[in-house]
């Protein structure tokens, strides 16, 4: 130590953003990974979903997709470095419109099938048609 003075005095807060909340809110709770969200929260039990995860794409029928996706059950827009992502999750009850939004999507390879927010081998092949025998003729 040495007598001189300090030549500045440090600031007594630590963080820049000192008016954050404590507690996450609605949509941020939302965004949560639901591995996370179980793993924080404690599962809640939740009825048997299939979840689309689609890019956007350059078809004629894009803006039916998201009318179709933002009309499910839970509907989540994401955007990473510029590329926007979509996910939309369908319950059982909701087979035809899960269907009607597959047909718009599903020919991308990059559209991902989630069973209940997993992915699953055989999804496209098998689950997909399983649920459309859901649909009333």
């Amino acid at each position: 130590m040495t007598s001189d003075p300090p030549k500045f005095q440090p600031l007594e807060r630590f963080w820049p953003y000192a008016d954050l909340p404590e507690q996450p809110t609605d949509t941020e709770l939302a965004a949560l990974d639901p591995e996370l969200h179980e793993a924080l929260f404690g599962s809640k039990p939740r009825p048997f979903s299939i979840s689309l995860v689609f890019r956007p794409l350059d078809v004629a029928d894009f803006p039916r997709a998201l009318e179709l996706a933002r009309g499910s059950a839970e509907f989540r827009e994401t955007v990473r470095g510029g590329t926007h992502t979509y996910r939309a999750r369908f319950w059982s009850h909701d087979a035809a419109r899960l269907r009607d939004l597959f047909l718009i999507v599903g020919h991308d390879d990059a559209t991902e099938v989630l069973i209940d927010d997993r992915p699953v081998p055989y999804a496209r092949e098998l689950w997909l048609p399983l649920i459309w025998f859901l649909i009333p003729r």
